[in-house]
């Protein structure tokens, strides 16, 4: 069993032995892979690379789900969504997780709250290059007149860095108060002069104009235009307070934060790094309205909000976005260009994280790929050029950490076994060399 390495300085879980006593799977949801031009055996393969992954001890729980051809090639959890975390004492109530946990997605949460945006342009509520003062009209002020709707959803508004007291789980239940500090504060740069991802303002800032424009919250919006034309359970801001138990608890493992990345976060969210993980947990959090960072969902809705997208806007004959909605809201807006906040290159549509040809968030060779990371790894993204859309959720919240390249092996793999030109039977990867477990 795998324990905790050098006390807090590198949090570790429990791993069981068995990993079959910890693995559920929804009865029936899996077709058969050749179906949709996939090997058996490259499936396998995946879900042995998520074993791999769960035996480093890094996340409590994995819950994952990949759809190919819009049909579900893999969908199954396995480990705690509750009990089992670096600091839970010994006997512990442990709550299996399946594919029914809903998981806190964090900043993939940006992407849903995104395409309401581009729903209200699509509605002719709202125009995209509108200066967000048009809707929000104390926010004009203090050079920040000029930012636009484009600027906040391509993280070029110039203002990435939030007020600290916005992070106070206190304050949620104030949206007003909110606006009142964002609106208090002064760009650092021009607009649309420079890339820095806004980790926090783009979504309360999106939420006020939601609210302005409809007369109503982003999570009732969001209800009118996804949950309830999709028929989905949770993939809402948060969820209602009955609801709390059943939400995978997040717990910070891996390294201790260390500078410079342990500075970088807190600029980026207002707060220290482990601080921001204890509020995913927070029943406050857990129960308002973050637009940024606090969408609820299990592994299949996720999936499914992706799958959307993939097929242009309309599934099973539900039609939620229009086709050039999609495009837009995907359509590259920044070419690997220095993300001022994250200190890396990375490629932006209006909303989304794009893939890439070498190297991406979603594996190699995933240049038409969009989607979104969530603090720290969950993925969400769709990608045409393989008719696949998955999303890996997580509950372990490590930073820098070594055995992240078990993750990255997932991603491999879920690659490799669909082709790109969606016609053929995916490849399987060789068996990957085995694990060395501390």
């Amino acid at each position: 069993m795998n324990q905790p390495l050098l006390g807090h300085l590198y949090a570790t879980c429990p791993v069981p032995e068995d990993l079959e006593a910890v693995t559920t799977m929804r009865p029936g949801a899996e077709v058969y892979p050749p179906s949709v031009g996939v090997e058996t055996r490259a499936v396998k393969w995946i879900w042995r690379a998520v074993e791999r992954l769960y035996q480093a001890g890094i996340h409590p729980a994995i819950s994952i789900c990949v759809r190919r051809r819009g049909r579900i090639l893999l969908e199954r959890s396995i480990g705690y969504a509750r009990g089992n975390g670096p600091s839970d004492p010994p006997g512990s109530e442990k709550v299996l997780a399946t594919p029914d946990t809903p998981f806190c997605v964090a900043s993939a949460s940006k992407a849903v709250t995104a395409m309401l945006l581009h729903h209200l342009d699509e509605t002719d509520q709202v125009r995209l290059d509108d200066p967000v003062c048009e809707y929000i009209p104390e926010f004009g002020c203090r050079g920040k007149e000029a930012i636009s709707l484009r600027h906040v959803l391509n993280h070029r508004a110039g203002v990435p860095n939030p007020p600290p007291d916005t992070m106070d789980p206190a304050l949620l239940g104030d949206p007003d108060r909110i606006v009142e500090l964002l609106c208090e504060q002064e760009p650092l740069w021009r607009p649309g002069t420079r890339l820095a991802y806004h980790a926090v303002t783009t979504g309360f800032l999106l939420g006020e104009v939601v609210r302005r424009v409809t007369g109503k919250d982003i999570r009732a919006y969001l209800d009118e235009v996804l949950r309830k034309p999709l028929g989905l359970r949770w993939m809402s801001y948060g969820v209602r307070h009955e609801d709390l138990g059943r939400v995978a608890t997040n717990v910070f493992t891996g390294p201790a934060p260390f500078w410079p990345v342990s500075m970088l976060m807190r600029r980026a969210l207002g707060i220290d790094y482990e601080r921001a993980v204890e509020i995913l947990n927070d029943s406050r959090f857990l129960t308002s309205i973050f637009p940024s960072g606090n969408v609820v969902s299990n592994a299949e809705e996720l999936c499914r909000f992706f799958e959307v997208l993939r097929v242009g806007g309309t599934l099973d004959g539900v039609r939620v976005f229009d086709r050039r909605t999609v495009v837009r809201a995907t359509a590259e807006q920044s070419y690997l260009e220095p993300d001022m906040t994250l200190v890396l290159p990375f490629r932006y549509g209006s909303g989304f994280m794009l893939g890439a040809e070498w190297f991406s968030l979603y594996g190699p060779f995933t240049r038409h790929a969009f989607g979104h990371l969530g603090l720290t790894n969950v993925f969400g993204w769709a990608d045409p050029d393989r008719d696949v859309s998955v999303a890996i959720l997580t509950n372990g919240k490590p930073l820098i950490y070594p055995e992240i390249y078990f993750l990255f092996e997932v991603l491999r793999r879920i690659g490799s076994a669909c082709p790109q030109d969606g016609t053929g039977i995916g490849s399987a990867c060789p068996p990957m060399p085995a694990a060395r477990i501390s």
